[in-house]
């Protein structure tokens, strides 16, 4: 086995040339524990019928955590098992204490057995910070280090070896690990190699054990599958290959059957293809001709849930599909010229297809299921640190991770929101640095004390050390620093904090190297890692004609949009990034990327996730004791501030937008009006306390709230009551203007375009991916996205994950746009969602308005119904499925056109007859009506 001796720091070191950590957060004497006040609540989680699906009482948070960040941690991240009770006995963890405390004691305990400390007193500063910053929600590691960090060195908890291997840092030796947890799986993120090979080490059938071995500690993983041959690629022993996609079905079932961690999260997988490979044809459309059976099996009458039948019974559904384009692909494209696809054994080219073709098709896939997505190769490997490890070939689930194959990373993410003073309206500096430093320290030693899935993954990992600090909640702090997410303002504040992340964590990883050594390829890759150090700091210095080995020039920050505190404070880090890195190496070859931050931006209170704007500006709170209430964003009342309106009338804006919560002095339909049409006064109190919550009224409004009495004496039957498509508010005798109206009182309009107050320069602060409510238009453009993602790309050792938001109307030749922008903008990776464009969607930020959705183009025209055929009617719902985006409209089209099945003992008749001399029969099958269901023809030799 090989070892790697160079990074090797022996147990007991003495740790004089370890870190030194300062105080910032904590108070000396006083246990940051203390710095908290707490309190205990119940955690309820319900399913769609309210019906509890999870429920623990007594979890212990600080107070000014909200009951989602507590939901959070008491259902996904406390141990449920096997924690040490004071009575003797094992049980679960209850507090927030608990948790905290098995993360950051771990990590000391590693980080003082390996002399990453120059003192115990740092080593006690060091835990204390983190405590701190865990609690005040300023930072929080990826969910991997929350389900498995600590229960060996805290709790004792071992469990079975799962064929882990780790490389032993007193020896350099790989070995295989002894226990679950005694070193904790706790990266998210992994790439995997394949070979083509079908049963061997490496092999396919291989990868799949080591993809659940990923999947089961709650990590996802991403592979590029052209190695593999295509279909009719010659086999050594005879015959031809059965293709790659026949392959990729096995993996995304096995996928499937794994529940990520354990728990109800779904297995998160990435399949990359390089666009020479010779079935790249049938993978660009794979997912696109999955989803058209999903609008069939709909249309038949099979729910259209992601859970449900329908998206169960077809392929491709548990993972991203990434295409790997390099720049001589655009060539060809410019130069409309063939691409030629290539054998995997020898790379003979095996035919040429239009790139335009090609390019299309890609564009057309995305339109229908939002796959593929596109990772621009060239500029990959341009940006790579370490290419003489190999060329980066794959991705993570979420494009954010990019490195070699068989390598993996552990992520963490700041707050950005936490560091902001909405008074003064200035980033703190020196609290982003210090958090920065102590967080790429936290990823550093979790590469240390970790185990991996594969003996390759195991050495990579400790050769090259890859870390993965990132941000959240950059949507929020714009719109609260008063700041429009696509302007040039923001894209350069936000440059600026990517800059001074990236470049303090490298300033960080040259210290560490200088006491601990550089990572063990970092001699090899040394010149290779310079130059990115270099393209980095010109791209803090703006210097355009700098740039050294770049197919693509990236944006530089803009010093003159950007404050001048912050670009000094860019520049500088790179300057110490440089320097100190030209002295001594770098403890890891990559430090950071931007991660979506889902789980763990709930859980840190966060708006908004990675780079993203909002996503609405009204939205739903979760009490404590079970409920919601409606909620403008909380950054909306704060720029509004920051923009200078008074509290009267930032009252009167936010009303506008989530509406008053009640019938009091509502337009047209109040107390008053429906006492009028007949309803009691307790009836109205019912109703009048569900229009806090309520998104529209008519949801407020409805037969549900009245008594039997009541219904009678409306002349409501038991068949109108059980109808979900009865209206209460229009029985009564409201016109559909009435509605709307009272409706923008009560509910409100779920937007602030057409405010109190509001300038029209202002609006921009407030726009979000989508539009909001039913009257908003505005939204951020989809090349909006890709500029801030251009901003903030050069200051990323990875890569960032984010979604392109289109909206339902928009086109192929938008998409492809879009994909062609990003690659110009110097991007790494691009992936797209059109609203509605997946039968199955978890997020609608628009209500609609009772009106018939439009009918597709095709068939506008006058059709005598009785001419048509069955499959020309379910052809049309197929298609009016597939073009609408309203899910609940769909729902109930695939209800009316269902399947209408048999008896199974039925009436029809048999007649003989002769063709040709042939004898037949032909049999008929009838429902009960009467009516014919079916017909067979016998023929027998």
């Amino acid at each position: 086995m090989s070892k790697s001796k160079t990074n090797r720091v022996s147990a007991g070191s003495s740790g004089k040339h370890g870190l030194h950590i300062r105080r910032l957060f904590t108070r000396e004497g006083v246990s940051a524990f203390d710095q908290f006040t707490y309190e205990l609540r119940d955690s309820i989680i319900r399913n769609p019928q309210g019906d509890p699906i999870f429920e623990m009482r007594g979890v212990e948070v600080p107070a000014g955590w909200s009951q989602v960040a507590t939901d959070i941690l008491a259902q996904k991240y406390f141990r449920r098992t096997g924690v040490p009770r004071t009575d003797g006995t094992t049980g679960g963890e209850t507090s927030v204490r608990q948790v905290v405390h098995r993360l950051t004691s771990c990590w000391v305990e590693w980080g003082k057995r390996y002399g990453y400390f120059q003192e115990e007193r740092d080593a006690h500063i060091f835990y204390e910070e983190l405590v701190y910053m865990l609690l005040a929600q300023m930072a929080a590691p990826n969910s991997p280090q929350w389900f498995n960090t600590g229960l060996y060195s805290v709790y004792g908890i071992t469990g079975q070896p799962q064929g882990h291997y780790y490389v032993d840092p007193d020896t350099g030796e790989l070995r295989q690990s002894a226990s679950a947890y005694e070193r904790p799986q706790p990266h998210a993120c992994f790439i995997l190699s394949v070979k083509d090979d079908l049963v061997n080490p490496g092999g396919i059938m291989d990868l799949w054990v080591r993809e659940a071995r990923i999947f089961k500690y709650g990590s996802g993983v991403g592979t590029n599958y052209s190695s593999i041959r295509g279909e009719h690629e010659r086999l050594s022993g005879g015959g031809y290959s059965s293709g790659l996609m026949s392959f990729l079905k096995i993996g995304d079932r096995a996928a499937g059957a794994i529940k990520s961690g354990g728990t109800t999260r779904r297995a998160a997988k990435m399949v990359c293809l390089d666009i020479d490979h010779p079935e790249i044809e049938s993978f660009i459309l794979w997912k696109a001709k999955e989803e058209q059976k999903v609008a069939a099996l709909i249309a038949a009458g099979y729910p259209s849930d992601y859970e449900g039948e329908a998206y169960a019974t077809v392929s491709g559904q548990n993972s991203n599909n990434s295409v790997r384009v390099p720049d001589t692909f655009f060539s060809a494209l410019a130069q409309n010229r063939n691409w030629d696809l290539r054998a995997r054994t020898d790379g003979s080219v095996i035919r040429s297809v239009s790139a335009q073709k090609l390019w299309e098709d890609i564009g057309d896939a995305a339109w229908h299921c939002a796959d593929p997505g596109l990772q621009f190769d060239t500029t990959i490997n341009d940006w790579h640190t370490c290419p003489n490890g190999g060329r980066i070939r794959a991705s993570n689930p979420c494009s954010e991770y990019m490195f070699l194959d068989d390598t993996a990373c552990n992520l963490a993410s700041l707050n950005l929101i936490r560091f902001y003073d909405e008074v003064t309206g200035r980033f703190n500096v020196e609290a982003y640095e210090h958090a920065c430093r102590l967080w790429t320290v936290v990823l550093e030693i979790s590469v240390l004390m970790a185990q991996y899935p594969s003996e390759e993954v195991a050495q990579n990992s400790y050769d090259y050390r890859t870390l993965g600090l990132g941000y959240a909640n950059l949507g929020s702090l714009l719109m609260v620093a008063g700041m429009a997410y696509d302007s040039p303002e923001a894209r350069a504040f936000a440059a600026s904090l990517t800059a001074i992340m990236t470049g303090t964590a490298y300033a960080t990883s040259a210290e560490m190297a200088s006491a601990l050594g550089p990572f063990a390829k970092f001699k090899e890759n040394r010149d290779a890692m310079l130059r990115v150090i270099r393209n980095h700091r010109y791209a803090a210095y703006h210097a355009d004609d700098a740039y050294e080995g770049l197919s693509v020039k990236p944006e530089g920050i803009d010093a003159g949009r950007c404050p001048d505190y912050l670009l000094k404070a860019a520049c500088h880090a790179w300057d110490n990034a440089l320097q100190e890195g030209e002295r001594h190496g770098f403890r890891n070859a990559q430090v950071s990327v931007i991660a979506p931050t889902g789980t763990i931006g709930l859980v840190m209170d966060c708006d908004t996730t990675g780079v993203e704007p909002d996503f609405a500006l009204v939205k739903f709170k979760k009490l404590a004791g079970g409920g919601y209430f409606k909620i403008v964003n909380q950054s909306v009342s704060k720029a509004l501030k920051r923009l200078g309106y008074s509290p009267g009338q930032i009252q009167d804006i936010e009303q506008y937008a989530k509406g008053h919560g009640t019938l009091y002095g509502a337009p047209v339909i109040n107390h008053e009006t429906l006492e009028a049409k007949g309803l009691s006064k307790a009836e109205i109190r019912a109703i009048d306390s569900l229009c806090l919550s309520a998104f529209d009224i008519r949801y407020a409004v409805t037969v549900w709230s009245l008594q039997d009495e009541s219904l009678q004496k409306l002349g409501i039957t038991t068949a109108q009551k059980k109808d979900p498509d009865f209206s209460l508010l229009e029985h009564l005798g409201f016109t559909e203007e009435q509605i709307e109206e009272a409706n923008a009182f009560v509910c409100g309009t779920m937007t602030v375009e057409g405010a109190p107050h509001l300038r029209e320069e202002h609006l921009p602060v407030f726009d979000c991916a989508n539009r909001c409510g039913k009257i908003g238009q505005r939204f951020i453009e989809p090349l909006g996205h890709i500029r801030m993602m251009a901003a903030v790309q050069p200051f990323i050792s990875g890569a960032i994950s984010k979604t392109i938001n289109l909206p339902h109307e928009s086109t192929r030749k938008d998409i492809l746009e879009a994909y062609h922008f990003g690659w110009e903008k110097g991007l790494k990776a691009v992936a797209i969602y059109r609203d509605g464009s997946k039968l199955s969607q978890p997020l609608s930020a628009r209500t609609k308005k009772k009106d018939a959705p439009a009918a597709p183009a095709a068939l506008t025209q006058e059709i005598n119904s009785e001419l048509l055929t069955a499959d020309q009617v379910l052809d049309a719902a197929r298609r009016i499925i597939q073009s609408s985006s309203d899910t609940v409209f769909k729902r109930q089209l695939s209800n009316i056109v269902q399947r209408k099945r048999l008896p199974a003992r039925r009436s029809g008749f048999t007649q003989k007859a002769k063709v040709g001399g042939q004898t037949i029969f032909v049999r008929t099958g009838e429902y009960d009506d009467g009516t014919l269901g079916e017909i067979f023809i016998d023929m027998h030799k």
